[in-house]
């Protein structure tokens, strides 16, 4: 069996005619055996999913919720995407981390994922997203949000209370009003999932503004799980936070995995070794490696990989 091919690497950052060029230098497309990468230098030589990507989708955890198929992210008239050609494998009972430097594609591939990009002007998609082996271009769109809801990285309660920020896209949709003696259970529900029952079950009428940054993060969580998605995404959700609630946002994490799927974006590396089963590096908007956490940070197989989590860039 070949070796898998890695990346070639210019120490001096040579532009290949004996110039110094800019650090770090653009990337290469690798083919990597074991990881769904990009692969071929040609877009048009490149499968609409190699052998090695149709490996990679196998269930490492449970089972395939989401299959990222050759999706490729577009905002205006720029020549190069902003995601490019991008495959990836999301299975339930993972944590799936997406790192990289600011301006990788991390966050608008994230978005992607329930089409909010859509909402952002200019923005168009190439390639298929499929849900539970449905196309999630031909789901409903609250149908699609509440199966795969999304935790932003500023906390974002509204201005209402604890109770209702929780009972809120229950109501929305629900076909009747419920009242708030059907909703209690639900709710409830929810800021246990969240951690948080146990610090505001005594004022559920307090108002959420009142809340600590991190409770009011967890609220959020709360507001997402309430709709019992399949999907979670979070974005940077640990970004404005203290140590404290991060660590109290990581536990949830843990507890979480073993009933959704989550794909957390971070820019923490030490936070994605913490809380990833797996790991997609991304740079410039091409993926460069996915595989296990500790392998892709212990023995990453692309040099812009090593680079990157060994800090040399960032």
């Amino acid at each position: 069996m070949s070796r898998p091919a890695t990346e070639s690497h210019d120490p001096a950052g040579s532009d290949g005619d004996g110039t110094r060029g800019a650090y770090p230098p653009p990337v290469r497309r690798i083919a990597l055996d074991r990881a769904p990468t990009v692969v071929a230098d040609d877009p048009a030589e490149r499968p609409l999913v190699s052998p090695s990507i149709e490996r990679a989708l196998r269930p490492a955890t449970g089972r395939e919720r989401l299959r990222i198929d050759e999706l490729s992210i577009f905002y205006g008239d720029a020549p190069k995407p902003a995601v490019n050609a991008v495959t990836l494998p999301v299975h339930e009972g993972e944590v799936l981390a997406l790192i990289g430097p600011s301006g990788c594609g991390k966050t608008t591939l994230l978005r992607s994922l329930n089409r909010l990009i859509e909402l952002t002007p200019g923005a168009r998609r190439q390639g298929r997203i499929v849900l539970d082996g449905e196309d999630i271009d031909g789901l409903e769109m609250t149908r699609l949000r509440r199966r795969v809801s999304m935790v932003f990285q500023q906390p974002n309660p509204f201005p209402m209370s604890i109770f209702d920020n929780v009972a809120y896209a229950l109501r929305e949709q629900s076909r009747k009003r419920p009242s708030k003696r059907d909703l209690l259970p639900r709710v409830e529900h929810a800021l246990r999932r969240a951690g948080l029952w146990d610090e505001v079950s005594h004022d559920l009428s307090r108002p959420a503004l009142r809340l600590s940054g991190g409770q009011q993060q967890r609220l959020c969580i709360a507001r997402a799980l309430a709709v019992e998605p399949e999907v979670l995404l979070m974005d940077e959700p640990c970004s404005a936070l203290d140590p404290i609630s991060t660590t109290v946002i990581e536990q949830l994490i843990h507890e979480l995995r073993s009933e959704l799927a989550i794909v957390i974006v971070t820019h923490n590396l030490q936070q994605a070794r913490r809380v990833a089963d797996n790991v997609a590096f991304m740079y410039l908007g091409d993926l460069i490696e996915y595989g296990p956490t500790e392998e892709l940070f212990e023995r990453p197989r692309a040099e812009r990989t090593r680079e990157y989590v060994g800090g040399t860039f960032g």
